[in-house]
């Protein structure tokens, strides 16, 4: 199995400085996968607004985006469509071009993306399309995955920029003691970050998909 992700920039064109932003991107994905290098192939800009990437399995995959949900600053973001199916090379002589059901999956996941946030939904930012040919294991796997994710995506969306550092930091496994430090404040305060923000219920939602104990 093969991850095809695709990742699109919130609000793009109302950005004061494009390619300021572009180096935020680029530096948060090289520190997310110094930290945990999950990516077979790292999300890298392709055309326009758009990046690429690939990952070993599912799990992977969301951990990885989650990370870079976390790590981003205020005002830039990205919306990912996760596809799950094979991708292959298709060789041109501008370089091998990505092709196969996966990436047709992650177009469609992202465009499921944009059209929940214009409903109910506006801080949805990743979703899951199988492939055609996925076994029913893949689809109940996909179902709750989405399930995970819509409400990831709400809490996420909801925390501001020192919730996301914390929780970033948690994550990877450092102390709220340490934390605290680097944040010049108290660890009941960090406690209370967290629990606010709901962190727990993120990584312990996450470590339930990767089907890891508390």
């Amino acid at each position: 199995m093969v991850i095809a992700v695709l990742a699109d920039i919130v609000g793009s064109r109302k950005l004061d400085d494009r390619t300021a932003a572009q180096r935020v991107l680029d530096d948060t994905i090289a520190q997310v996968e110094a930290d945990l290098p999950l990516a077979a192939h790292p999300l890298t800009p392709t055309v326009g607004d758009e990046q690429q990437g690939v990952y070993h399995d599912l799990e992977d995959a969301m951990t990885s985006l989650l990370m870079i949900q976390l790590r981003l600053p205020d005002g830039i973001g990205f919306r990912f469509g996760i596809g799950v199916g094979e991708v292959r090379p298709v060789a041109s002589v501008h370089g091998e071009l990505a092709d196969g059901p996966g990436w047709y999956a992650a177009r469609t996941a992202i465009e499921t993306v944009h059209a929940r946030e214009g409903r109910a939904v506006p801080r949805t930012r990743t979703w899951i399309v199988g492939a055609p040919g996925q076994d029913e294991v893949m689809e109940s796997t996909i179902a709750a995955s989405n399930a995970y994710l819509l409400v990831r995506d709400e809490l996420v969306g909801a925390m501001n920029e020192r919730e996301r550092r914390l929780s970033y930091g948690r994550l990877v496994g450092r102390s709220q003691h340490e934390l605290a430090i680097e944040e010049g404040i108290s660890q009941p305060s960090v406690s209370k970050a967290l629990r606010n923000a709901g962190t727990a219920a993120i990584l312990e939602g996450l470590n339930a998909l990767r089907g890891e104990s508390a």
